[in-house]
């Protein structure tokens, strides 16, 4: 497991080299900060593309568009870090579908010279960076009601192992499943768009072994799980 996240907070972030083999960078960052890496997130739109923005937009509720921006923010100041540009000269790009071979991929860079994996629950953001792909998610510890709405959507062995567990410890347990699932998902590309049966992943305090990939639960604040997904190099 890894024990230590990067903190990015309002002032601009100490960078160290790019991220070499399989490495990650790894950063988590509270979206209600009105600062992010040295940018206020109300004067944020002019640092992100036109997609970024109509994405922004779509959130009628203040406190999300807020939250999102502050993500948003925190990507390309770390982006741009990285590859040596300013927040706004980052281009994201969306690479093929592996599903249908659509223009609606995984987030990329353009020309591909730094991975990234972004995803942000409630007040919280986990942004991770590398050379290989991946995936990092992050999620609030779900309500009694949520594991019995999901329950029976993933892998049969991870829902019989979750119903054997005292209803209690059920939530905790649901959330490392998710996490270490969409971590992955995000990490190959394929989203949600082939459902949550696979892979295995399992709900026990060590994931699963999942085939050309590595899988690692992360440090995360109380009431949150998280987790990554690394292609093998």
């Amino acid at each position: 497991m890894i024990e230590y996240v990067n903190q990015l907070g309002g002032a601009a972030p100490r960078i160290g080299a790019l991220p070499q083999g399989d490495a990650v960078s790894l950063w988590a960052l509270d979206t209600t900060l009105e600062v992010v890496g040295g940018h206020r997130v109300a004067g944020a739109l002019p640092l992100l593309d036109a997609a970024e923005r109509d994405q922004a937009g779509r959130r009628r509720r203040q406190a999300d568009r807020h939250r999102y921006l502050a993500s948003h923010v925190g990507l390309r100041v770390l982006l741009g870090a990285h590859l040596g540009l300013a927040p706004e000269r980052v281009e994201l790009v969306r690479e093929v579908c592996p599903c249908c071979g659509g223009p609606h991929g995984r987030p990329a860079v353009a020309g591909g010279a730094l991975h990234f994996s972004l995803s942000h629950s409630a007040d919280v953001a986990y942004i991770a960076l590398s050379r290989v792909p991946l995936g990092v998610d992050v999620e609030a510890i779900p309500s009694p009601d949520a594991v019995v709405d999901v329950l029976n959507t993933l892998h049969p062995d991870e829902t019989a192992e979750l119903n054997a567990l005292p209803e209690p410890g059920r939530p905790v347990a649901l959330a490392r499943v998710w996490c270490r699932k969409e971590a992955y998902l995000k990490g190959t590309g394929t989203g949600l768009a082939l459902g949550l049966v696979e892979p295995y992943v399992g709900s026990a305090p060590a994931p699963a072994a999942v085939p050309g990939w590595t899988l690692t639960d992360l440090p995360a604040p109380r009431g949150y799980a998280a987790a990554l997904a690394v292609r093998s190099a």
